[in-house]
């Protein structure tokens, strides 16, 4: 049960603008033998809903576009906030990547992407990103552990 809540807390904070990756918590239960769908569904919602903190601080900047020093006027947020959910949404499956991807999920909330979108998106790219670690975790599992054991090896000697 805990590995499933360290799962948990390293996908959601991963999410998140803070510097932190959730693969090595998940490649160490992989190998440990966890269930690999459990694995999936956990990490995929720790990592969707730490998304969502971007989303609300993307909301949240909205409140300052009457200062000064806020860098878009209110014609142009709108403009970009209409382009955004017409086109722009799509790119929310993305939001899975190392680079760009949390900016995408802040940038989601100030451009007001609905939260039900948000979720369907975000979630679904999260998902088969996950799925696709743990399909290369299985592949390379015999390869990493023949690899490590004949470093120990080396290291013994």
């Amino acid at each position: 049960m805990i590995s499933y809540i360290v799962l948990f807390s390293a996908s959601f904070l991963a999410a998140t603008i803070l510097p932190f990756y959730s693969e090595v918590v998940l490649y160490a239960l992989i190998q440990k033998g966890h269930p690999s769908w459990l694995l999936v569904v956990i990490a995929t919602i720790g990592n969707t809903l730490g998304s969502v903190v971007n989303w609300y601080l993307g909301k949240y900047l909205l409140r300052f576009k009457h200062r000064r020093w806020f860098y878009f006027k209110d014609q142009q947020i709108i403009k970009m906030q209409y382009w955004f959910q017409r086109y722009g949404q799509w790119s929310l499956l993305f939001a899975w990547l190392p680079i760009g991807g949390d900016v995408l999920t802040l940038i989601a909330g100030i451009m007001k992407v609905r939260l039900s979108i948000f979720l369907l998106l975000v979630g679904l790219g999260k998902s088969i990103r996950y799925i696709g670690i743990v399909y290369l975790a299985q592949l390379t599992s015999g390869w990493f552990t023949h690899i490590l054991s004949d470093f120990i090896q080396l290291l013994a000697t």
